[in-house]
Order: structure tokens, then sequence, then C-alpha cells
């Protein structure tokens, strides 16, 4: 009797964790079709309907496994054409990510191509400027990484800065690829809405477009030494050499601002996944508990004093911004 209770439960649990299963796929079916039908005014019927059928499928088709079939077939469907959806790299792109940068090495010597240095007098009021920059690799004194934050404590933006003595500072930060028109999207970003794409460019641009300009955003500031600068340096250069020729899609969570930097290095030399990786507004945290930070003060502290924003804002067009920002913070 008991062996026979127990069945019953087994297979209720069983169809309960199938239909749960096939919910969720049927509602990421519902987005990508609402986000990336091809015909853009049709997106929303085409979602509608996908959904009025899946609904008529689950309360109508009986039995009850050839209904969940069913549904599974429509999303596997979906799931195909979605899949063969390609990035593009040529689009009508806002002026911030018109030009894809590419880099050039020849022995010690880095040339960026399509360098960002825009000069802004506010957020979307700029002079867009791309420049040419030859870096000596035997001049990398260190790297650096900004931190920003634009609303949530939960979530943040790493942009990470490279030093080359008087050859200048390189910044590379992870971002969308929108179009004119177009603004972020945390469930577009989901599905294949924006292309990847990487900024490289002057600190004075990334950095002080945020700290300056934009409204509500914090920017913290930390050192993270000299060792292994010249590797990391040259994994974002062969990244952003790859996307010069080939798009990718960005993905909020699989291949996002931070995912992405992990991503650039060998499957080997990856530390192990963090659920800071993802909740990545505690990413300074994480760094700090593995020793990549300034460890001589408690990590409230350290993070209480390193940002910038003030400095920047007074700063602001000083040729010397970059020196002005560091001032006070330890390790630099």
């Amino acid at each position: 009797m008991m062996k026979c209770v127990i069945c019953k439960l087994c297979g209720w649990l069983g169809r309960v964790i199938v239909g749960a299963v096939l919910a969720l796929a049927a509602l990421w079916a519902f987005g990508a079709l609402w986000f990336d039908f091809p015909m853009v005014e049709f997106r929303p019927w085409a979602a509608g309907a996908f959904a009025l059928v899946m609904i008529l499928v689950a309360v109508f088709v009986r039995p009850r496994w050839r209904a969940r079939l069913g549904i599974a077939l429509a999303v596997v469907l979906v799931a195909v054409w979605w899949a063969s959806i390609p990035p593009r790299q040529y689009r009508d792109w806002k002026p911030e990510v018109a030009l894809t940068p590419h880099v050039e090495i020849d022995g010690d010597i880095a040339t960026i191509h399509n360098l960002r240095n825009f000069d802004y007098r506010t957020a979307e009021d700029f002079t867009p400027r791309y420049e040419l920059r030859k870096v000596d690799l035997r001049k990398l004194r260190g790297v650096d990484i900004f931190i920003n934050y634009w609303g949530s404590p939960y979530m943040a933006h790493p942009i990470f800065s490279y030093d080359f003595g008087d050859d200048g500072r390189v910044c590379f930060s992870i971002e969308t690829r929108p179009e004119k028109g177009e603004s972020y999207s945390a469930l577009g970003g989901l599905y294949r809405r924006f292309e990847l794409f990487y900024v490289v460019a002057d600190e004075r641009d990334v950095i002080r477009v945020r700290s300056n300009y934009r409204s509500g955003e914090d920017v913290y500031l930390y050192h993270l030494g000299v060792k292994g600068a010249r590797e990391s340096f040259l994994e974002y250069v062969r990244t952003v050499n790859e996307l010069h020729e080939h798009p990718r899609w960005y993905n909020a969570i699989a291949n996002n601002c931070t995912t992405a930097i992990r991503k650039q290095k060998l499957a080997s030399d990856r530390l192990p996944l963090d659920w800071r990786l993802i909740v990545n507004g505690f990413g300074d945290e994480l760094l700090y508990e593995r020793g990549q930070l300034n460890q001589s003060l408690p990590f409230a502290e350290l993070k209480r004093i390193s940002r910038v924003n003030e400095k920047a804002k007074a700063a602001d067009q000083a040729p010397d911004f970059s020196e002005r920002i560091r001032e006070g913070l330890p390790g630099l």
C-alpha cells in the first residue's frame, strides 16, 4: 500500500516538474518572438498567437502527453529558428559604438585603431572623435578596475584601464551595441536584441561620461597591480580583433560585461565560478576576497574612499584627469 502511494506521489511530482519546465520554456519562446521576430511591427502578434496556441493545446489536447509533446516541439522549433539569427556588423549604429576598434601588434608596439576619445558637453551632446594610438607594451605599469553603478547596488559595470605611462591609459568597456533610437532593455538583453561591443577608449572619455555627465551613476576605482597585466591586455586585444571580423551576440547572463571577461581567458586559466560574477555589484568584494585588491584597509573603508565622482567632476577637462582621480587611493 505504501509503495503504491509513493509511486503515485512520484508520478504526480514528475508531471509537476515537466509542466513547470514546459511552462518556462514556452515563456522563453514567447520572449524570443516578442523581441526577435524579424518583422518588428508583427512581433506582438507573433508572440501573442504563439501564447494563445500553447494555452489552447494545454487545455484541450488529450491525452496530456500529446499536449506536452506538442508544446515541446513548438518550443524546439522556435529555438532552432532563434539560434539561426546571425549578429550583424553593419547597422545604423549610435555614434558611441559606430566604429569597431581593432589592434595591430608588432613586437612590443600595439597600434589601436578607432580608440574613442569623445569631447562631452552632456551625456547626449558630444563631439565624436576616434583616434589612432600607439602604446609600447614594455611601458605597461599596471592595470586598474573601475566599478560603475547606475542605480541598483546588485548590478554594476566593470571597466579595465591599462597604464602605459607617457603613452597614456587605454580602457576596455564591454557593452551592448545599440542602433540609433534603441535603448538598453534588461529583458531584451536575454535574447538577440543587441550585438556585443568592446569600447576601447581614453580614460577621460569612458570614465568621465559616467562620473560627470550621466545622472545617478557612481564610479569606484581600485588598483589591481602589474602582475598579469600584459597577458590581460592581450586577451582584450584578441577579443577586440575577433569582434572586428566576426560579430557576436550580447547576452545579459551568458555573455555580458563581466562573464565575457572570464570567457576571454583559456579554460585552464579561469578562476572558479562565483555567484558574484552574475550579481556583479559585489564583484569588487570578490576581488578583495581573492587578494586582488589592496587589503591594507577593511573592504568597507576601501570602498568608501574609492568613489571618484567628486574628484572626477573637479578635474573634468584637466589634462591630468587620470592622476587627480587617483589621489589618496591605496596602491596608486
